[in-house]
């Protein structure tokens, strides 16, 4: 007897788009059953986990701020992974981008000017297409493995990071802790909702959705990179240049991640520290697969996403639960949209084994 995978002859189009919903009912499942062996009580656990968060206004803002970094490094990495360029290193891109924008805010303490923030964002923006370019350079100039070294570079980033705050950027004031100085009232990004840590970023984030789907279906730079992804010979024999493709589809995510990181450190943390991302950029990957690369998707991606980090944390407290479960949780929907991908685009045939055959025909 064995089993085996039959590639189908023609996907189906629904359910590409139904199995991320197949992947969160089935997490949700696996989730019960974890909560069951953990001896906590299954219902308490899933209402803990993903509805108590959503119960108050606060709540809500809270979704809004864990969502905007995931949505729009989601959205960047969709362009990239749509032409089958994969950037693993947006949370290095991020760091760069929260450290250059950082960096702005506190070379400039002591200056109150309006013109501080948006010099921040543009920095940052620059910080994380700078440290993207590194592995667009070297794919396109040596054929490197831009998986490799966008990831690899992801941890120079954390340690440029922790140098500058051990070191020159460390708060003369702040008791040896390794963290900035707070950063002034001008480089902070305003609230936009009263008595919430909701901020101008989140209306960044829509904005990048709504940008992102004007350009990949309006616009002549999303048609190449989906050709590109789809058909590569075919978008050779119409002379797109898949140099340019990778330049501009890493640079963009790199630039989408650095915007994140710069909406971070100058948004809810409000000072350089020594994680300024819980594994955003990691996260957004599943969000983008999730989202099907689509914008609108990453969007709601995104905001089911951000809900995990929030229940995960209310679980802590409430049922003390460990931290883990987050990443539990966020590991299984991967799973589970991996395993719904695999059976939109085969079919499972099963049948006898050779050696059983053989003995048969004798």
């Amino acid at each position: 007897m064995f089993i085996r995978l039959e590639l189908r002859g023609e996907l189906s189009r629904s359910m590409i788009y139904w199995s991320p919903i197949f992947a969160v009912i089935l997490s949700f499942i696996a989730g019960t059953i974890m909560f069951t062996m953990l001896g906590v009580d299954p219902v308490a656990a899933i209402r803990t986990f993903f509805i108590d968060p959503l119960t108050t206004l606060d709540g809500f803002a809270e979704l809004f701020v864990k969502a905007t970094p995931l949505v729009l490094i989601a959205v960047g990495l969709s362009f990239g992974f749509q032409a089958n360029v994969w950037n693993i290193g947006a949370e290095g891109q991020l760091t760069i981008g929260a450290l250059a924008g950082g960096g702005i805010a506190l070379a400039f303490f002591n200056v109150d000017s309006p013109l501080l923030l948006p010099g921040m964002i543009i920095a940052g923006v620059l910080g994380g297409m700078a440290w993207a370019a590194i592995p667009a350079f070297l794919k396109t100039k040596y054929d490197t493995n831009e998986i490799l070294t966008s990831l690899m570079l992801t941890y120079v980033g954390l340690l440029v990071l922790s140098y500058l705050i051990h070191g020159p950027w460390k708060d003369p004031e702040g008791q040896n802790f390794p963290e900035s100085r707070l950063f002034h009232e001008a480089a902070v990004i305003p609230i936009i909702l009263e008595e919430t840590r909701l901020h101008l970023g989140w209306v960044m984030a829509l904005f990048g959705v709504v940008l992102a789907w004007l350009i990949i279906t309006r616009h002549i730079i999303g048609f190449q990179i989906r050709v590109i992804g789809m058909a590569p010979m075919a978008a050779s024999f119409a002379g797109f240049k898949e140099k340019h493709i990778i330049w501009l589809t890493l640079t963009l995510s790199g630039g989408a991640a650095g915007l994140a990181g710069v909406i971070e450190v100058a948004g809810p943390i409000g000072q350089i520290v020594p994680v300024i991302s819980p594994g955003y950029g990691f996260t957004a990957i599943i969000v983008a697969f999730l989202g099907r690369l689509h914008p609108l998707g990453c969007l709601l991606a995104g905001l089911l996403m951000a809900l995990t980090y929030l229940g995960g944390e209310n679980a802590q407290i409430e049922l003390n639960l460990p931290n883990a479960v987050t990443g539990v949780f966020q590991g299984m929907l991967l799973f589970f949209l991996l395993a719904s991908d695999v059976l939109v685009r085969y079919r499972i045939r099963f049948g006898a084994s050779k050696a059983t055959t053989v003995k048969e025909g004798a």
